[in-house]
């Protein structure tokens, strides 16, 4: 190890390696089932594969262009008018990007200026806080509201100052697994209405919702779709998170102060990945029907989970599932999930994380993007506790 005498001054001080890491590392340590990093362990569909490899035997192995190569793009806007009814140019109004991560905090860095403030809804996906803090702004946090997990947007309204640049929302929701209703997009689009409020709106999970529910993306508004950036993940939809291949879609004059961030960030994101996406989502049949199957594995993981003491919550969307161990200890979140990874071989993530102030309410939770096989082993070590 080198050892440096530099004096250095950090632009997050409060930042430490971040809980997936620290729960996965645990994990390992230990030999636990890791139902806590969010990342399916089933294969990718082989036809996916095998074009990735065409497109690297077919020399797509240098650089994308800036924005990403254009049939993917040409894709992205196709499935845009057809699921949501808006029209984005793929050469002016989307980009792909290297993940969604890279999306937000090129959006973020895009728009916050020192002493912007920016409300964000928690508990919330880590990333959002960071981005803001480095760029100057200030964090309004919001808490979601009752065992539901819902907005009270009178209440969220109250946040709102001359000095409110952003907005970030996230539906479907990491970690709640719930999903804003029409409702809830007409209300946000009321109380941005004639402002100059910006919305980063983290549309990852978008094909991984259930029970009927739908998806209503920022772009079916006209009112949201002029002030927002909207992230999407090919990791999350096509399984592939290790891929970091996402995109950003938002007008024009939007995605013109993006880009500047974005080119200089990562430039462009990786050829062969975009090159095989593209063809794959050409045919819409390879990526429709995604929830289907993650409802079949949220349903038999609770049907597994029955025996157990904890006590699930409602999810409707993404890939985890929200559990209460209040009747089982009194331990905080963070001591409790450590515990059950090391006594009982389980990795999962407190939901105390997600709030800017630590808020316990005796919930962790569990990635349920597993290979059943995977599901029964954690399934049976959590009912022994």
């Amino acid at each position: 190890m080198i050892k440096s005498t530099v004096r250095i001054k950090s632009k997050l001080p409060s930042v430490s390696t971040n809980i997936f890491t620290q729960m996965s590392v645990l994990a390992t340590e230990y030999n636990a089932v890791n139902l806590a990093q969010g990342f399916p362990n089933f294969d990718v569909a082989p036809e996916l594969i095998s074009l990735v490899s065409k497109a690297m035997t077919d020399g797509q192995n240098q650089y994308a262009p800036m924005q990403g190569i254009l049939e993917l793009r040409q894709e992205l806007s196709i499935a845009f008018e057809k699921n949501y009814g808006s029209k984005y140019d793929p050469e002016a109004e989307i980009t792909i990007t290297s993940g969604a991560t890279q999306a937000i905090y090129s959006a973020i860095t895009a728009i916050i200026h020192e002493g912007d403030e920016a409300i964000v809804i928690e508990p919330a996906f880590d990333i959002y806080v960071p981005g803001i803090k480095m760029n100057g702004g200030i964090v309004k946090p919001y808490k979601l509201q009752g065992d539901d997990y819902h907005i009270d947007w009178a209440e969220l309204k109250r946040l709102i100052t001359h000095n409110t640049k952003l907005i970030i929302i996230n539906s479907p929701h990491n970690p709640t697994s719930t999903v804003l209703s029409k409702e809830d997009m007409q209300q946000l689009d009321k109380i941005t209405r004639g402002t100059d409020i910006i919305i980063i709106s983290d549309e990852v999970y978008e094909h991984i919702i259930f029970d009927g529910q739908k998806h209503y993306s920022a772009a079916a508004f006209p009112g949201l779709a002029e002030r927002s950036f909207i992230v999407g993940s090919f990791g999350k939809t096509f399984h592939v998170t290790g891929w970091k291949t996402g995109f950003c879609i938002a007008p024009q004059k939007l995605m013109t102060e993006f880009r500047k961030i974005h080119q200089n960030v990562v430039f462009a994101g990786n050829r062969p990945m975009q090159t095989a996406i593209a063809t794959y989502m050409h045919e819409p049949e390879n990526y429709i029907h995604i929830h289907e199957m993650y409802s079949q594995k949220r349903d038999y993981f609770l049907e597994l989970m029955k025996k157990s003491r904890f006590t699930p919550l409602p999810a409707v969307g993404t890939y985890f599932q929200l559990f209460k161990y209040d009747q089982i200890s009194d331990e905080n979140e963070m001591d409790f999930a450590t515990r059950i990874t090391r006594e009982f071989g389980v990795a999962t993530i407190p939901l105390s994380y997600f709030y800017s102030d630590n808020y316990d309410q005796k919930v962790l939770r569990l990635c349920f993007a597993k290979t059943n096989e995977t599901l029964e082993k954690a399934a049976s070590l959590l009912c022994k506790i």
